[in-house]
């Protein structure tokens, strides 16, 4: 039975929902836990890395917003790749992102269940792996709002961590109330060997894990179709990430260093947890763990919202079978996030049999896959101005700084992401599975396309 032309998403996303979103999405682990490998790896440069790094996705999301600004639907990234780049592009960014939450969904689950050993140390380590799944796909079973409102929450906790952060910082730099007071200075930012004292070229490798910390930033423009103001939300959300990815990731880079020379951070754990015990805050290591558990969750909720938007996107094209199209009659495409809790239910049985290594490997596509996404936004940006050039379409008002020459700077800056990844043992997986995918998705076009001529009758 074919969907019905009235079903559309309930707009009921406020404007607090889409800005925490936009904020949470901003914010992942990376931050928390991936900084103190960064830190111990680059040095202090790191806060140029993050903020290089902030300004391309900062343009990444401003050719994302004027897209939105045109066409605001929900699976955002593959509706604009298929009008502005061809079916075949709708097909893969479509197919790839959701592939890219998966594996995300796998790895965050995993690291729930890790970090809840933290309280637990018997538990193992699957049950409360799969008590977040189960908890989290209720959640954006029951209804749109619901899923906002654990987001908000989510990236409450967050934000409130990274503020607390430098505020002590601030004030121990000032007062010095703690027994950081005498060597807590600004100076630690320079003084131990300057910005980049293990040369370049590890500065150069710190991009990788610098842009695994964004992924998820793009998730704000799949809100679009229930936002309820969409036309005035999305801007302000869009506008607001280069200062959010300042405070927050410059900020809360700067309160680190500023504290704790560089160089005394553990490599192997977060540089957030050794600055709050050393500040003399007890209880650090499990409000941090509790930060930590709250980011995964946080994470794994988006995936699951995305994937469902996703693939009912693709099966409205054809691309996807056609029962995930249909939505709940609370408006929530409750067929196609079953379909994602399968395929995150694998990342709970694999927890269970293969040791914990494999996921590092697997979790090395969603870098790639992430790139890939970005990269198609930028392409299909070019696109859209290309058929404004032509006076095909208006131009709305809300337009991407310095385009097209924006778009061609930080599709150069992927490019470069994308070839460092072969430079670490850890991450060179990677290309290892990118082609396997890719190929997959290319045979899944040809027998989409193929079913879809089969389908549709021949003119005499």
């Amino acid at each position: 039975m074919s969907q019905p032309a009235t079903e559309e998403y309930r707009k009921d996303l406020s404007t607090r929902h889409i800005n925490m979103i936009a904020i949470g999405g901003a914010i992942g682990v990376g931050l928390f836990l991936g900084s103190g490998k960064a830190l111990h790896q680059v040095g202090t440069g790191l806060i140029l890395i993050y903020a290089i790094a902030g300004v391309m996705i900062f343009f990444v999301m401003r050719a994302l917003g004027e897209l939105l600004m045109y066409r605001p639907v929900s699976g955002s990234f593959a509706e604009y790749a298929g009008e502005f780049v061809g079916p075949w592009a709708r097909f893969a960014v479509g197919w790839g992102y959701w592939l890219v939450w998966i594996v995300t969904g796998m790895a965050e689950i995993t690291a729930v269940g890790k970090y809840f050993q933290f309280w637990f140390p018997t538990v193992p380590q699957w049950i409360p792996a799969l008590g977040a799944l189960v908890v989290l796909s209720g959640v954006n079973l029951i209804a749109v709002k619901l899923f906002g409102e654990f987001e908000f929450w989510f990236a409450l906790i967050k934000v409130i961590a990274i503020i607390g952060l430098i505020v002590l910082a601030a004030a121990i730099l000032v007062f010095g109330f703690s027994d950081l007071g005498p060597t807590a200075s600004l100076s630690n930012i320079w003084a131990h060997g300057g910005l980049f004292p293990n040369g370049g070229a590890q500065a150069l490798l710190a991009f990788q894990i610098v842009m695994f910390a964004f992924i998820g930033v793009e998730m704000v423009g799949q809100t679009a179709s229930e936002s309820a103001n969409p036309q005035k939300v999305l801007p302000r959300a869009i506008n607001a990430v280069m200062w959010r990815i300042l405070i927050f990731y410059v900020g809360a880079l700067i309160a680190l260093t500023a504290l704790v020379p560089w160089f005394q951070f553990p490599a192997d754990s977060s540089p957030f947890v050794h600055a709050f015990t050393l500040i003399g805050i007890p209880a650090a290591a499990g409000v941090i763990n509790f930060v930590v558990t709250t980011a995964a969750l946080s994470s794994c909720n988006s995936g699951i919202y995305s994937t469902g938007r996703m693939l009912r996107t693709l099966s409205e094209e054809g691309q996807a079978p056609r029962a995930a199209s249909r939505l709940s009659g609370r408006g929530v495409p409750a067929r196609a996030i079953a379909v994602t809790f399968c395929a995150m239910f694998v990342g709970v049985v694999l927890n269970y049999f293969v040791p914990e290594e494999a996921f590092t490997y697997i979790t090395s596509a969603s870098t790639a896959g992430a790139i890939f996404t970005w990269a198609m936004i930028l392409i299909a940006h070019l696109g859209y101005r290309r058929k404004i050039a032509r006076g095909e379409i208006e131009a709305g008002p809300f337009r991407m700084p310095l385009a097209p020459y924006s778009n061609y700077v930080v599709l150069a800056f992927l490019a470069m992401v994308a070839v460092l990844l072969a430079f670490d043992a850890e991450t060179r997986i990677a290309l290892y599975i990118t082609p396997v995918l890719a190929i997959a998705i290319a045979i899944g076009y040809l027998a989409s396309r193929k079913r879809q001529q089969e389908r549709t009758p021949t003119r005499s």
